[in-house]
């Protein structure tokens, strides 16, 4: 099912956004959708981080699936069975939590196919999203009742089928989902959590999802250049310092990316109750170098290719 492509990181990079471009993005077919908005505050009004991508009037991939995103997701009008993979940036709870809900919520639905479920090699703190999804529904995991979606003996509609991207090269890697979506990651820091971004090409039109992360790594301009639409976190203002920077990229880091990878359009989110409310100096950082659209998401916002 998977493709994997690790060879130098500029020479496999050019070649494949080559093969991904053949054709200009037919923006009409192709559609952003905010699930979630906010961070893992309890008390900001907003689901945590997750976001919808649309081919076509149809959900096809999910990226992240942090508390709330599966009632947002119903409000949508998005049908489980019409998803073909679900991409998780890294394993903090409001990155990952719904997923649970997701599988449950499927036993309703008319789904019959397996679900790709992607996401980071493990480290020292965090599991492998294989490991993750077996802890959740394997026989011994934490919802055992629902192993039968990962367990090949047991009978069930569809199955879970999971791969781990590798953190070590620092490399792109490419994923063909089908005939019509391939999607790419590379790792970022996220501080000492294991995290990928993620990149979703889809008829001729590229979104790019940064998940949570600073720039010491210096590897999501490459994956996201010449998006049409790149997915950037604001969890932390400009005068962030210790943890909270460690974690995270300020609003200069923000514009800073986007400038380089010259990206056609900004989505904020991951939008947290010390960013909330200082949305314009947030954009003056971002505007001292990148001069294009900067778009700040909330729950359930839709956003088009230009």
């Amino acid at each position: 099912m998977f493709k994997t492509v690790i060879t130098g990181l500029a020479l496999s990079f050019v070649l494949s956004q080559s093969a991904m471009a053949s054709s200009a993005c037919q923006k009409e077919r192709v559609e952003l959708q905010v699930l979630g908005s906010g961070g893992p505050e309890l008390d900001d009004g907003r689901a945590s981080t997750s976001y919808l991508v649309w081919l076509d009037g149809k959900a096809r991939a999910v990226v992240d699936l942090g508390p709330g995103s599966s009632v947002n997701f119903g409000q949508s009008g998005a049908k489980l069975e019409d998803v073909s993979v679900v991409m998780l940036t890294h394993l903090h709870v409001d990155h990952s939590a719904d997923l649970p809900a997701f599988v449950k919520g499927a036993f309703f639905t008319a789904r019959q196919r397996n679900l790709t479920i992607l996401g980071p090699e493990g480290n020292d703190l965090m599991p492998s999203v294989d490991q993750f999804v077996s802890r959740l529904f394997g026989e011994e995991g934490v919802f055992s009742y629902l192993s039968n979606y990962v367990v090949s003996e047991q009978d069930s509609a569809f199955k879970l089928k999971t791969k781990s991207v590798g953190l070590g090269l620092k490399e792109v890697t490419y994923y063909p989902i089908g005939k019509e979506i391939i999607l790419s990651a590379i790792p970022v820091h996220h501080g000492p959590i294991a995290a990928v971004a993620w990149r979703v090409n889809m008829a001729g039109c590229a979104i790019t999802f940064s998940g949570d992360m600073n720039n010491n790594y210096q590897t999501l301009e490459k994956l996201a250049l010449k998006s049409d639409i790149l997915g950037m976190h604001n969890a932390v203002p400009e005068t962030a310092k210790g943890v909270a920077a460690h974690l995270h990229m300020t609003p200069s880091q923000i514009g800073q990316i986007a400038q380089k990878a010259m990206v056609k359009q900004l989505v904020v989110s991951h939008r947290m109750k010390r960013t909330i409310g200082h949305e314009k100096e947030a954009e003056q950082q971002i505007k001292k170098t990148y001069s294009g659209p900067i778009l700040f998401a909330n729950d359930l916002d839709r956003f088009k290719p230009f």
